[in-house]
């Protein structure tokens, strides 16, 4: 046969005898010859949960997977009062669990509404004794009406304060805020006034809860709200991205109509706490302090009242 058609001669058993492995010397892994041990990059296991990639980033070529990190959110799991489960049904924000309203109000018109939302949202929805709703419901006064669903999501920070194309960001910050209907009056008017953010500090201050919800009216549903773990540092943030930081405090020079043609620039207000007002490092961090004009005896306005004024007059120097 041809060198092409024939394949190589065997070697002779003489020729391909293997000398004895020297004292001390590396065992060749099984079959292949080469040295046993995990290749480089690779995990003992890789044959069973896949390559490693080292710290520098170097692999096999396959791009890893990023993890996924953890949804959080800020509660909100039970909404009590009419407008607020209805608007909870409307926005369809989130999933609802179940509806129950109170067994005197079958037939009533003024549920019909959540009743037809409800229906068409495909969410169970129960009549219950009023007690037993009274005695679940978590604020004052539930109206007959209460909610299971899913946790509110918290919205990212850094999408709040991102600009968006021929729209100026417009926030509010709450500093220390511990009144749950302060503040669910305070979501409300940034709702009206359109707010696109509010951002809330971890700790020392009031979340949403169902008193909260309730005050808000359905407004938790529409405005995006984040935590943020300092609330001095957001702030630092907000100015590096440009914003201009604006504090309300009774004891400012300046007055909240000075603000003029800045409102229509990227702006958050900051309102402080019922009482103690702006914190001293929050204070340092804005780059003006106006207040609200007082011409009557008491010397200020409750926090909600002052939010709602203050985000309007923002509003009324803003493009439309």
């Amino acid at each position: 046969m041809s060198p092409a058609g024939r394949g190589k001669p065997k070697p002779s058993k003489a020729r391909t005898a293997k000398p004895p492995p020297r004292r001390g010397a590396p065992k060749p892994g099984p079959k292949s010859g080469k040295r046993s041990g995990p290749r480089p990059y690779q995990s003992r296991g890789a044959g069973r949960t896949g390559p490693i990639r080292t710290p520098d980033g170097r692999g096999d070529g396959r791009e890893a997977k990023p993890a996924k990190s953890p949804v959080k959110n800020l509660g909100g799991e039970q909404i009590e009062g009419r407008q607020a489960v209805r608007e909870l049904l409307i926005a369809q924000r989130r999933k609802v669990h179940e509806v129950w309203i109170a067994g005197d109000l079958e037939g009533d018109d003024a549920i019909e509404g959540i009743v037809a939302l409800a229906a068409a949202n495909r969410v169970p929805l129960s009549y219950v004794g009023r007690t037993k709703l009274e005695a679940s419901a978590r604020s004052e006064a539930p109206q007959g009406v209460l909610a299971r669903a899913s946790a509110l999501p918290e919205a990212d920070f850094a999408t709040l304060i991102r600009r968006r194309q021929g729209r100026a960001p417009f926030l509010v910050a709450i500093d220390s805020v511990t009144d749950p209907g302060n503040l669910g009056a305070i979501i409300r008017s940034c709702d009206g006034a359109g707010v696109d953010g509010v951002i809330l500090p971890r700790h020392r201050a009031v979340h949403v809860t169902p008193t909260v919800a309730k005050a808000a009216a359905g407004a938790i549903e529409h405005v995006p709200i984040a935590v943020v773990p300092g609330l001095p540092a957001a702030l630092s943030r907000l100015r590096e991205a440009g914003i201009w930081v604006v504090g309300l405090d009774d004891d400012a020079e300046r007055t909240l109509f000075d603000l003029g043609d800045l409102a229509a620039e990227g702006v958050c207000l900051v309102l402080g706490a019922e009482g103690t007002g702006l914190s001293r490092l929050v204070r340092e961090r804005c780059d003006t302090v106006l207040r609200i004009p007082m011409r009557g005896r008491l010397s200020s306005l409750n926090v909600a009242a002052a939010a709602a004024l203050a985000v309007y007059e923002v509003l009324r120097h803003r493009p439309t």
